[in-house]
């Protein structure tokens, strides 16, 4: 048995617009200095909390809460703006499926979007499980969302983690499975060849060829 399992935010789509269009809303309501796109993209990785934190300036931290309030406000009803799939994951996931990878999503982007996001794009793929951040679970390092949705599963699994940042690497570390650094995500190939990637995807056809091999 395989299973493949994927981060959302920069590996199966572009969401960094979206998102930061969110907290910059917040941070003008709240009268802070906004950021840009490459910003954020320093930013997320760890859930909206600490993508709202990081966005702070340095002497408002505590205002963190209240930015993620109105985080929430704007991207419950604006997640769809601008994300979209990188080209060639829809190719991917259906090869995958066909050949009999079992796939899931593990995000830590609140869970309610992550899934309405996966199905708006991604309405013909079959995930077994689409878990996002929520207060039931610790997120990613840690590896209770991996475990969720291994959960049941025979020992006789090779299972991958496929993500975009050192976060998903360190998932994968924690939880004895294989890595797949995406390279055309958030953070690039220095980031996640220091995280100690087991594998870098240079396209996202190099996720079929590392688990079909």
């Amino acid at each position: 048995m395989t299973t493949a399992i994927f981060d959302l935010d920069g590996t199966l789509a572009d969401t960094i617009e979206d998102l930061a269009d969110a907290v910059n809303y917040g941070l003008r309501i709240l009268g802070f200095p906004e950021h840009d796109i490459n910003s954020y993209k320093k930013f997320v990785g760890n859930g909206a909390m600490k993508l709202c934190f990081r966005a702070l300036p340095d002497d408002k931290k505590d205002m963190a809460e209240k930015l993620h309030s109105l985080f929430i406000e704007y991207y419950s009803c604006h997640y769809l703006d601008k994300t979209c799939l990188y080209n060639g994951i829809s190719e991917v996931l259906n090869e995958l499926s066909e050949k009999g990878v079992t796939l899931a999503v593990a995000t830590n982007k609140p869970q309610t979007e992550a899934r309405e996001i996966v199905s708006a794009l991604l309405p013909d793929i079959d995930f077994i499980k689409i878990l996002g951040g929520c207060s039931e679970r610790p997120k990613k390092p840690d590896s209770a969302v991996i475990d969720e949705i291994l959960y049941g599963f025979p020992e006789e699994n090779t299972v991958y983690m496929i993500g975009d940042s050192n976060v998903d690497i360190q998932t994968a570390k924690n939880c004895g499975i294989i890595s797949i650094g995406c390279i055309w995500g958030f953070r690039g190939r220095q980031e996640l060849e220091s995280a100690g990637a087991d594998f870098i995807a240079d396209s996202p056809a190099d996720i079929t060829k590392i688990i079909l091999r």
